[in-house]
């Protein structure tokens, strides 16, 4: 039986995303708690054997929506579809997001536009779609995806740390405009997750240092994030919000 204080039975989340890695098992987390899923991504690929995964064994129900974040009129039609179909979004996970480390003084203006679309940009398009409709109801959850990058950072992550420090300040204050309404706004901040981003960008050598600066001494499976974002997702967190949860296994506590 679950712990009632986490039972999601009855709501619905929205993950981008939610194809794979981090966002993949915090749908699955939901699905195992009692919720509908909602899932999406840029491309149709693995959106399907994801969803049907993510499903499996839970007698729930969900959906899946092709969605690029950095398109702005796709944003706003997969909000109106995702409502369309399951007819309420209560749980909303800012999750997809990409990086492409360039020092300062090569950053060009499309790889500086494009990571603030998906990091940034998207998230509030999709957050100002869906609110609407958790003020109705006077109940609602909206989880930014940010990461240690937006309180430390390493060479030639300047745009991709702009953006994950920004979703901070965005939860704080947008926290102040939905609390009203019997909404929480709240960042978790992932360290070293072995997930396809940070695989893509990192050496060998930037893997094993990064797991060398952690607490525990390694990276993080990312079923590890799914009792931190299923906290602040459930009623176990109503009283939380504006604030930013470090998952990192120490890693800024050094």
């Amino acid at each position: 039986m679950k712990p009632k204080l986490f039972d999601l039975t009855g709501k619905v989340a929205l993950v981008t995303g939610g194809n794979k890695g981090l966002g993949k098992a915090m749908a699955r987390g939901f699905a195992e708690a009692g919720a509908d899923v909602v899932i999406a991504a840029r491309t149709e690929d693995q959106l399907k054997t994801s969803l049907d995964e993510i499903l499996h064994g839970t007698h729930r129900c969900g959906a899946y929506f092709v969605c690029d974040v950095a398109d702005r009129e796709q944003v706003a039609q997969m909000a109106a579809d995702a409502l369309a179909k399951m007819g309420k979004i209560d749980i909303l996970i800012n999750n997809a997001g990409t990086n492409h480390p360039q020092p300062i003084d090569a950053i060009s203006d499309e790889v500086w536009d494009r990571v603030l679309e998906i990091n940034l940009s998207s998230c509030m398009a999709l957050t100002r779609a869906l609110v609407p409709n958790m003020k109705e109801r006077k109940w609602g959850r909206v989880i930014h995806i940010s990461s240690i990058f937006g309180q430390v950072s390493k060479a030639g992550r300047t745009t991709y740390s702009v953006t994950k420090s920004a979703l901070m300040g965005f939860a704080r204050a947008s926290a102040l405009d939905l609390g009203p309404f019997g909404i929480t706004v709240n960042c978790l901040a992932p360290g070293p997750f072995l997930t396809d981003l940070p695989m893509s960008v990192l050496s060998d050598q930037e893997k094993q240092a990064f797991a060398d600066h952690t607490a525990l001494g390694r990276w993080a499976d990312p079923k590890e994030l799914v009792g931190p974002a299923l906290m602040l997702a459930s009623d176990a967190g109503s009283y939380v919000t504006g604030t930013t949860l470090f998952v990192d296994g120490g890693y800024t506590a050094k």
